[in-house]
């Protein structure tokens, strides 16, 4: 549960968030890594983190109209092998996620199951988020950004947004969602309009801060096209934080609440040296679904703009999943479950699959043959096969434990540990910029190697004729498999402490500021367990 991991399960967080937690998503985040505070801080930098200061990380804040699905679960878990990246790197990370209660689409799946939408939502909105939102407003309205007018246009429940006429597709949303005409009503404005060119003149001035590309292209073009007012306040219901002032009318719109959410779980409007505003915001990172982009990468700064506040340093626009190459929908009844998922490829297995099917910021294929395809290839095949050949060797050959003594190191064996040295650089360069996939790459690469290694190297064939170098070739494997589990803990938490369990590594000496420690490397003469496997080989089921 997600609720769980928020609240501490895991040491990936180095604080639970004040929003409202998503207590049914699955355990796919729950993994626990274990390890000590770590008194390094360094991750590779890039042009938008200096890779030493504390890291705020968030996911959206998910509505709770209907229940988690793939695209919770991929935002998610994103997020946390990121998170879990940064804090075993020595950085003081804040992951943030919940759930948002607000807006009219909650209210109208409260009302058609019959209940109030208090009782609908798992726990009511906390009362420190609504006066973080009322303190934005009035700063807004103080700086002169908000105004009241009327509105009628297009507005779409499902997304919470409105639309112009230009943008419907065949009298929809350019999401595919319905959309209703509002009436005339009153509605308070921000001017939106007032920040096309400032927008515009960020965007130019820091080139990395929307990503990947092609999102940022969108993003300037919607800009360029020109910005309208927005409204940002409803009178034709009454679900959610209303406007200072207006107690019996309007009710501040849904993205303007959920979007303050960022920095009301940091304690805003305390933003006094020592607080975690001073200390996390800028945010390092916001992840989001490329459908929700325009919230996030113009309405969102646009409003820290008007409020004088600094903006997020980073936001990534990642894609959505299709099932058999067809789009997920309940009609289709190809929705993708990550609950059922978890239940039949295991926590772990799943994790990997999400975060290495595809570019990461890109749209991605699901089926179940491809899944299974890649976790016995990846981790049954070449991972889970290396580890228990390994540690088979050292068991059977070494009198269960790690060899006493080595001999010389070859050309070969010094390459093998070379590269598996170079790995927390390569992988941090790849996280650092939010390319998970390119992260997986790597480690994959490393196993193939190692794999290459043992099979020329044959220890098998060395146990009759040279023991001293089957010795020495099975030390230099576990002591790869050590920088291996150990730069997998972020992706798979509970299968890498696995392995480094097998390993022996004591589990105060697992974080990456360990790698090169020559007193942490795998302890000569250490006893070691009888070995077991990691992951299991799954079938692809036939079809009748």
């Amino acid at each position: 549960m997600l609720a769980a991991l928020l609240t501490g399960t895991s040491r990936a967080f180095t604080h639970a968030p004040k929003t409202r937690a998503l207590a049914s998503l699955p355990n796919i985040l729950t993994a626990n890594t274990r390890h000590s505070k770590s008194r390094t801080r360094s991750t590779p930098s890039t042009s938008f983190d200096d890779g030493s200061s504390p890291y705020q990380i968030t996911t959206p804040i998910y509505y709770v109209n209907d229940k988690p699905h793939i695209g919770h679960a991929y935002t998610s878990l994103a997020c946390d092998v990121i998170a879990r990246y940064m804090r075993l790197s020595g950085r003081e990370v804040f992951f943030l996620s919940g759930t948002d209660e607000h807006g009219q689409k909650v209210q109208q799946t409260a009302e058609k199951r019959g209940m109030e939408p208090k009782a609908f939502v798992m726990r009511t909105t906390e009362e420190e988020h609504k006066e973080a939102v009322r303190h934005l407003w009035k700063v807004l309205v103080d700086k002169g950004a908000i105004y009241l007018g009327s509105y009628e246009g297009w507005y779409s429940v499902r997304d919470e947004c409105y639309y112009n006429e230009s943008e419907l597709v065949d009298g929809k949303a350019p999401t595919g969602a319905e959309v209703t005409w509002v009436k005339k009503e009153d509605s308070y404005f921000f001017k939106l309009s007032d920040y096309q060119d400032k927008l515009l003149q960020y965007y130019e001035q820091n080139q990395d801060f929307i990503a990947p590309e092609s999102r940022r292209n969108e993003v300037v073009s919607f800009v360029k096209g020109g910005l309208k007012d927005l409204s940002i306040s409803r009178t034709t219901f009454d679900w959610g934080v209303k406007v200072p002032g207006e107690e019996e009318g309007h009710v501040m719109y849904v993205w303007l609440d959920a979007l303050t959410n960022y920095i009301s779980a940091l304690g805003y409007p305390n933003m006094e040296d020592g607080s975690k505003f001073s200390k996390f915001w800028p945010a390092a990172l916001h992840v989001v679904g490329k459908d929700i982009l325009r919230f996030h990468a113009v309405y969102w700064p646009a409003f820290l703009m008007a409020a004088d506040l600094p903006l997020p340093r980073r936001i990534f626009a990642h894609g959505w999943w299709t099932k058999d190459g067809e789009k997920i929908s309940k009609s289709l009844g190809n929705v993708i479950d990550p609950v059922e998922l978890v239940e039949t490829y295991g926590v772990d297995p799943t994790r990997f699959f999400l975060m290495s099917e595809v570019t990461f910021g890109n749209d991605g294929d699901f089926s179940d043959e491809k899944m299974i395809y890649k976790i016995n290839a990846n981790l049954a095949n070449e991972l889970g096969n290396l580890n228990q050949r390994i540690m088979t060797l050292v068991y059977k050959n070494c009198d269960g434990a790690v060899p006493v003594e080595i001999g010389p190191l070859t050309d070969d064996d010094k390459q093998l540990l070379a590269t598996a040295a170079s790995l927390c650089q390569v992988t941090g360069e790849a996280i650092s910029n939010q390319a998970i996939h390119k992260y997986v790459e790597h480690m994959v690469s490393m196993v193939w190697d190692a794999n290459k290694y043992i099979d020329v190297q044959a220890p098998w064939v060395l146990r009759k004729t040279d023991t001293e170098r089957m010795k020495t070739v099975l030390y230099v494997l576990m002591e790869v498999m050590r920088h291996v589990a150990i730069l997998y803990q972020p992706l798979m938490p509970t299968s890498s402490n696995a392995i480094l369990d097998q390993l022996g590594i004591p589990e105060n000496e697992r974080e990456f500021e360990h790698l090169g420690k020559e007193e942490c490397k795998v302890l000569l003469g250490r006893t070691i367990s009888k070995p077991i496997a990691v992951f299991p080989r799954f079938e692809v089921p036939v079809v009748a």
